[in-house]
């Protein structure tokens, strides 16, 4: 029977780039005459930076100005050692040595002699050492630091060129003043061109959210892997067909093997739903693979949380070559079919709409980073906690972002569990690549095999998109999308292949954001997805209209006039909680714009929130203001963007967050901090994502709307208490009854102009008299000139949480969180006079958390 042995105790040194000597680095060494030579612990899985704080070598690099300390290591290689004794193997049998993971630029010894050479993060690196080993191994790996030597291809210099006019065109002159006070790569970082010709996280150089660190190591298992008669090489089971009334599957059934021996091989495959339901079948291999069909009535479906549960179906695949067991694997799959309907809009256009086992699902999501800078060293618990957050959150789409990584395997199994889909992008993003180069296309091709192959079990997979903004960035540069060594043979050759061929069964979309129909439809409202981003960035391509000031061009008020079939990008810059920045900022640095604050803001001007707070919250005197106002303002923003995209469903059918996580400690666009603790826009997010909600909108005419939205299970018919008030003094409250259909939004209520008072002292509010959807709330005036009044708040700590009354009008009503790990079931909400609220906690003393109110 096939094993695995995995290698983990690996030491590390460094030496100047071509000064480190395979032979001298693998002799012999005692533990004592080790550390005397510099050999370092080294984390593996991990990185080259991670195994440097480990050891105390150097301070942590997210910590105050220490990004800018010790650039040394990236001009350094870095070689990892590790001994092992010879496993046994069968006569005929062999060895292979396996790293699933090598960023980036990599060479291998073992016992001194070259094994090969490595240069892509994104796929493995196998070698047969069979014929290779001693009793005892000397394994080594050499990291040479990733761009040396290399250049800006021309064609792609070219474009960059094209791009910076571009960008001077439309630049305002506090943009032009900002990018002049920092390098090239500063102020564009997505903009390296070296970059392109290799295989390698694209923001691991920088980029507007995050720290130039590139990685460097062994940042997934390394493994022996002992082999007898054959392999199991990949699988994939998943529905090809559901009936109309999902009472049939028909479940596509593929095993993929290795013939060592040559000796006829067949599998058998069982599958156990969670009822205990079971369904075998065996197959003979011919070629190298086997098909079949299995047909299985009454199937247990996996539906996004929001839908139903998500059940696991226990698979074990077992091969036997001639009539020996030689190899086994197991996996937990989840049967549903997903397919995107691209049918006639109504409205014009076309519909982007997942649909799930046959009902369309409005996702509810947001963009999911590297979980951390040092992208193999987080923890399977991180991932799990993360998700587990999303979908707390309400959210039942995950996009895994373009210039990041493919994620770990915690990841998508932490999705599988939790009922969220997940939109994959390729590792493309934000620039063209070489792609008519054929060593380059021969990577990629190699790395989409393994990575479809990967991950197409995965119940929570949706859909695959080609790159991140690379063909828009492309066309503003070219004018054209016309086929060229730009990335177009990536994009619409090599990697819709690659899944067709490997897959079969997932969507495949060329780019985000894109559209049918050439370069008119790549950020239109015609066609597929839309990224926006006149919401904080302001006009980055000139719209024609006038604004009073750059807080107004900036505003997320501006949501309203987005019309896009899908939203997979929007989002606003916030702070993180004021405990995570003094984790990361140094007491005497810990000030709005000092060089620490704003080292810790990679977009650019580090001021451009600072207008959209001048004209919502006002301008803030301090740093804990700074905090309260721009969570407050990403807040207010995220709930009326997802709440417009909702209400114009069907036409719309997704909105999906930039960003949901940090990469690092910053200030950025996530509603989740680098420590895991919720922002203000969380909550916000995750009341407007209910499955059922309810939400205001002003009218054309001055007049206001109460709408119903229902992305549940079943149709709903709701009580709803509307109240027309004034702050501490209340009003009158109207009981209004609604029914919406499944995946339906529909007008509950309105008013025309003449029964609203619009001041800063007015409201509207909706809620629910038996719990059924969360309270939604309409001021009419910014955050800074509401005049809420005078009042106070009664704080109760009880068993497993705190009870707040309030006293007067409370705005933001938030529960601190000093310390990570804490958990809220609630927290930063509005409460009326006399409005009282019971928030679940867990992972600290109820009574030790601080309560305030705006």
């Amino acid at each position: 029977m096939n094993k695995t042995i995995a290698l983990t105790d690996f030491a590390l040194i460094d030496r100047a780039p071509g000064a480190g000597s395979p032979a001298e680095l693998s002799a012999e060494l005692s533990a004592e005459l080790s550390a005397a030579q510099g050999w370092l612990p080294a984390l593996v899985p991990g990185g080259v930076r991670e195994s440097l704080v480990a050891a105390g070598r150097i301070a942590h690099p997210f910590y105050g100005s220490n990004e800018l300390k010790d650039r040394w290591v990236d001009e350094r290689e870095w070689w990892f050692r590790t001994t092992f004794a010879a496993p046994e193997v069968s006569a005929g049998g062999r060895v292979q040595l396996c790293f699933d993971g090598l960023d980036t630029v990599a060479d291998v010894w073992l016992n001194g002699e070259p094994l090969g050479h490595h240069e892509n993060q994104f796929r493995p690196a196998c070698f047969d050492i069979t014929a290779r080993l001693l009793a005892e191994n000397t394994l080594l790996v050499r990291f040479t630091p990733p761009l040396l030597g290399r250049e800006t291809p021309p064609e792609v210099a070219k474009t960059l060129a094209a791009l910076l006019e571009v960008f001077a065109s439309i630049m305002s002159e506090e943009q032009k003043a900002a990018a002049a006070q920092a390098s090239p790569a500063a102020a564009n970082p997505m903009l390296n061109g070296p970059a392109t010709t290799l295989r390698k996280s694209p923001c691991s150089f920088g980029w507007d959210f995050g720290p130039a660190l590139p990685a460097m190591g062994i940042w997934r298992p390394v493994r022996l892997c002992v082999q007898d008669g054959a392999v199991l090489k990949g699988h994939h089971i998943q529905i090809s067909r559901l009936s109309a009334d999902r009472s049939l599957a028909e479940v596509k059934v593929l095993v993929e093997a290795e013939a060592i021996a040559a000796r006829p091989l067949r599998a058998h495959v069982r599958m156990e739903s969670p009822a205990g339901a079971v369904h075998e079948v065996d197959l003979r291999l011919a070629g190298g693979q086997a098909a079949t069909t299995l047909n299985i009535p009454d199937p247990q479906l996996w539906w996004t949380h929001d839908l139903g549960a998500s059940p696991l179906y226990e698979v074990e695949i077992t091969l036997f070559s001639g009539d020996d067991l030689v190899d086994g694997v197991r996996d937990r799959i989840g049967l549903r079919q997903v397919v995107v309907d691209r049918s006639r809009d109504r409205e014009g256009g076309r519909l982007f709409r997942f649909m799930l086992n046959g009902e369309p699902v409005f996702a509810r999501g947001a963009n999911w980073l590297p979980a951390s800078a040092f992208t193999g060293s987080v923890s399977a618990q991180t991932y799990e906690s993360r998700v587990r957050l999303a979908r707390d959150g309400n959210l039942n789409m995950l996009r895994v972002w373009g210039g990041g990584i493919y994620e770990h395997e915690a990841f998508y199994a932490a999705c599988d569990r939790e009922g969220i889909l997940v939109w994959q992008d390729f590792i493309f993003a934000c620039i063209d690549y070489p792609s008519a180069d054929p060593s380059l296309q021969r990577e990629v091709e190699l790395e989409a095999e393994y990575q479809v192959k990967r991950l197409r079990n995965r119940a929570c997979l949706a859909q695959w998109a080609g790159n991140n903004e690379a063909t828009m960035i492309h066309a503003s540069a070219a004018g054209n999308l016309d086929p060229g060594s730009w990335g177009w043979h990536f994009y619409h050759q090599i990697l819709p292949d690659a899944v067709t061929r490997h897959d079969g069964l997932t969507h495949y979309w060329p780019s985000s954001p894109y559209g049918e129909g050439g370069i008119e439809a790549l950020e239109g409202a015609q066609d597929g997805d839309r990224h926006t981003w006149e919401v904080w960035h302001g006009d980055i391509f000139p719209s024609g209209k006038t604004f009073p000031t750059k807080g107004d061009e900036r505003h997320y008020r501006r949501y309203a006039d987005d019309l896009a079939k899908f939203c997979s990008e929007f989002g606003i810059h916030a702070a993180p909680e004021l405990a995570t920045l003094r984790r990361w900022i140094p007491k005497g640095e810990l000030q709005v714009h000092s060089e620490a604050f704003d080292l810790h803001n990679k977009d650019n001007p580090k001021d451009k929130g600072d207008e959209l707070l001048a004209v919502t919250t006002g301008r803030p005197s301090g740093i804990a203001e700074y905090v309260a106002y721009t969570q407050a303002v990403q807040a207010e923003g995220m709930a009326f963007a997802i709440e417009h995209y909702r209400r114009r469903q069907p036409h719309c059918s997704g909105a999906l967050m930039w960003q949901f996580n940090d990469v690092w400690p910053g200030l950025s666009w996530s509603v989740t901090d680098f420590d895991g603790v919720p922002k203000s826009a969380y909550y916000s997010a995750k009341r407007a994502s209910s499955p059922v909600a309810v939400s205001f909108a002003d009218r054309v005419d001055g007049g206001l709307q109460l709408w119903l939205v229902n992305n549940s299970a079943e149709p709903v018919t709701l009580e709803i208490a509307v109240e027309l008030g004034k702050f501490g003094l209340g009003g009158e409250t109207r009981s209004v009854s609604a029914t919406a259909q499944r995946a339906q939004a529909v007008i509950a209520w309105e008013v025309g102009p003449d029964g609203i008072i619009r001041d800063g002292r007015h409201y509207a509010w909706a809620a629910s008299p038996d719990g059924r959807f969360p309270a939604a709330r309409k001021y009419f005036a910014e955050i800074g000139q509401l005049d809420f009044g005078p009042g106070r708040l009664a704080i109760t700590a009880e068993p497993g949480g705190l009870r707040i009354r309030s006293t007067g009008h409370s705005y933001s009503v938030r529960i601190e969180q000093p310390r990570p790990g804490i958990t809220l079931s609630d927290n930063c909400f509005d409460l009326r006079d006399g409005d009282e609220a019971f928030v679940a906690v867990a992972g600290t003393d109820p009574g030790e958390l601080a309560v305030s109110r705006w």
